[in-house]
């Protein structure tokens, strides 16, 4: 449950953080509270159904898995931005180049994370080993 949280909390800042840069950029006007409290809703329910998806669903390749995921994340955005009207302000297709931003970024932080705990185990393992040859 804490790491759904967390990675609702994660989502949500980055697609704000996106977001203010593409209003930004393009000098639109600023962005309502609502908005935020909006993104907040469409991020819960991204980060429980794909919870729900990577707990029900596995496949043989990793790609297909990947493609499910973000295809789940677009429909999810999509849905919002017609029940809230975003697309008055964004188009579609920055929500979507959004999605997939903040996807490939949390698959690296995942990735980093992973390999950061799995180089402490063997470290941890390793000087297990020595320790047992020891005796």
């Amino acid at each position: 449950m804490k790491k759904i949280i967390v990675n609702i909390m994660f989502t949500t800042g980055s697609a704000l953080v996106i977001l203010a840069s593409f209003f930004a950029a393009f000098n639109l006007k600023e962005m309502q509270i609502i908005t935020i409290f909006q993104i907040l809703g469409a991020n819960i329910f991204i980060n429980c159904g794909l919870f729900f998806i990577i707990k029900n669903i596995e496949s043989r390749y990793v790609i297909i898995e990947y493609v499910l995921h973000i295809s789940y994340i677009i429909i999810i955005l999509i849905l919002f931005g017609a029940i809230f009207d975003w697309f008055s302000a964004i188009p579609v297709w920055v929500l979507v180049i959004m999605a997939v931003v903040i996807y490939l970024f949390t698959i690296g932080t995942s990735i980093a994370v992973i390999k950061k705990e799995t180089n402490e185990i063997n470290k941890l393992l390793q000087k297990r080993k020595e320790k047992m040859e020891d005796i």
